[in-house]
């Protein structure tokens, strides 16, 4: 048996982070576009869980092995897809001036593409956005928040603050997309809401009408764009600035 002197190298080098590494390209017709492409395809349509090297590649009319010409393991495709995604939360330049302008439409857009794209939010925990997308999204955050004048932990808190708020809306709004009260649709729920509610046992719930519990549609957009603007607001008296 070859001993590991008689391995090949890891693809493009031997650093364990993908973006240190060049892809091969030993198949002309096979780049790692296209396959990124395949599997981003391929987890929109069918979940994180269809993607593997194997149907990624049978997708692609390909050789399983020759995928790793561009990647070592499968965490490097997901770390790709995860990047190829984040090229759609950047707002095209120019960003505006006014850092509440800015960090709204960031957060508009990171909601946008989350809800496209439900699998990257298990891909974030395991995959720091440390490709170029993901930095460029990471750099035009910071210069959003950059005129303020605070110190560096204060405007990266900022950032945190506004990131949280739309990942967790985001989740929210998911689960409730995809049933997760056990597959009951949307109209089950409700019904059931209104019954609970009209019961007397949960008297301050009951002010509020069964629909406005529940993220769907406009209604989740609503939601999501007002809880921001209190965010937005809360931060900026607590930084003293001046109303936009």
């Amino acid at each position: 048996m070859p001993g590991a002197a008689d391995r090949p190298p890891p693809a493009g080098g031997s650093s364990a982070i993908v973006w240190a590494r060049t892809a091969e390209r030993r198949r002309p017709r096979l780049t790692r576009e296209a396959i990124v492409d395949a599997a981003v395809a391929m987890a929109d349509a069918e979940g994180l869980e269809a993607v593997s090297i194997r149907r990624v590649a049978a997708a692609l009319d390909a050789r399983p092995m020759s995928l790793y010409s561009h990647f070592d393991r499968k965490d490097d495709l997901l770390a790709l897809m995860n990047d190829q995604v984040a090229a759609e939360v950047i707002v095209p330049e120019p960003l505006p001036t006014d850092w509440r302008d800015a960090l709204r439409a960031i957060a508009h857009r990171t909601r946008d593409s989350s809800l496209r794209h439900p699998w990257v939010l298990q891909t974030l925990a395991c995959h720091p956005r440390l490709g170029p997308n993901g930095l460029r999204h990471a750099e035009q955050s910071a210069a959003a928040v950059a005129a303020l004048p605070l110190p560096p932990r204060r405007r990266a808190a900022m950032l945190r603050a506004v990131d949280t708020y739309t990942l967790g809306h985001v989740t929210a709004e998911l689960r409730e997309r995809q049933g997760y009260l056990g597959g009951a649709d949307r109209a089950e729920v409700q019904r059931y809401l209104t019954g609970v509610l009209d019961g007397g046992q949960y008297p301050h719930l009951a002010q509020f009408h069964s629909q406005d519990l529940v993220l769907v549609g406009e209604n989740a957009r609503d939601s999501f764009a007002e809880g921001l603007e209190w965010l937005l607001a809360g931060i900026a008296a607590a930084i003293g600035a001046a109303p936009s």
